[in-house]
């Protein structure tokens, strides 16, 4: 069994203060808990992120929850491998230009100025690195290929630096608040690749979305999952040269950075779907 960190994520005591001043009770359990699921009027998933090596019995502890589950197992298993960038693109949203590699495809990646790399299963940035030498991005490449990882490969967008990244969180599919994230992968680091914790720590502070990036994260709300099938989201944008772009949607496990009144929200709306509406 996995251990229970409550401090690991902020986001819990705030969400769980926010739960008993409705009334409702709830409880923090580790999602690979001896727990008879079928007990609770609503299982929402938050900081799982030890499932990565885990996945296949991620995804069948979420399909055993069944209908009581948000975000739904469906929307879980397809949003825990990155692959799900290939239909977004494909439906129109601009995404930040990627390739996907499998194991035993020819390693054949753009000769670009920077490039990062990462697996498609991932989170925290574990294992993700940014390469200046396509030689050292290849090796890697390499490394995760033979460990029978798909990997993607993604243009590094050096105006994140300066601008940082730009969460904007949906609650029931409305939008609620952003935060700026500050650049992870900053000059020739490569933070995640000897990562042992979780995720790689990150600055953050609230932000307000432009008016661009608000028409994007509708845009991708939109063509990601039917309209109402979410209980949460979480849509990261950069800047592109054309305009904001998705760098990942995060329907599993993301962080909300809550506050009081974020985290009344998201407690109303949970307690809606518990409801039945």
């Amino acid at each position: 069994m996995a251990v229970l960190d409550l401090d690991l994520d902020p986001d819990l005591p705030m969400l769980g203060a926010a739960f008993e001043g409705l009334g409702v009770k709830s409880e923090v359990i580790s999602w690979d808990a001896s727990v008879d699921w079928g007990v609770f009027d609503l299982v929402v998933i938050r900081s799982t992120w030890d499932y990565v090596n885990r996945r296949d019995e991620f995804l069948a502890w979420a399909e055993r929850v069944g209908p009581h589950l948000h975000n739904p197992a469906a929307i879980v298993r397809w949003n825990t491998d990155k692959q799900y960038l290939i239909e977004l693109a494909a439906a129109g949203v601009p995404v930040v230009p990627t390739i996907f590699l499998r194991p035993g495809d020819p390693i054949e990646i753009p000769d670009l100025p920077e490039l990062v790399v990462k697996p498609a299963i991932s989170a925290g940035a574990r294992d993700t690195e940014r390469h200046q030498d396509v030689d050292a991005a290849r090796r890697h490449v390499a490394m995760l290929l033979e460990q029978e990882r798909t990997v993607m490969v993604q243009a590094y967008i050096n105006a994140v630096e300066e601008h940082g990244e730009t969460g904007l969180i949906f609650f029931d599919g409305e939008f609620s608040h952003a935060i700026r994230k500050g650049p992870i992968l900053i000059g020739k680091r490569q933070v995640a690749g000897g990562l042992s914790a979780l995720f790689a720590p990150e600055a953050i502070e609230p932000r307000t979305p432009s008016q661009a990036e608000l028409v994007v994260a509708d845009q991708v709300m939109a063509a990601a999952v039917p309209a109402g099938s979410l209980l949460y989201a979480r849509v990261d944008l950069v800047p592109g040269p054309d305009g904001p772009r998705l760098l990942e949607l995060e329907l599993t496990e993301p962080s909300l950075f809550l506050d009081e009144l974020t985290a009344a929200h998201f407690a109303r709306a949970t307690l809606a779907r518990a409801s039945g509406g």
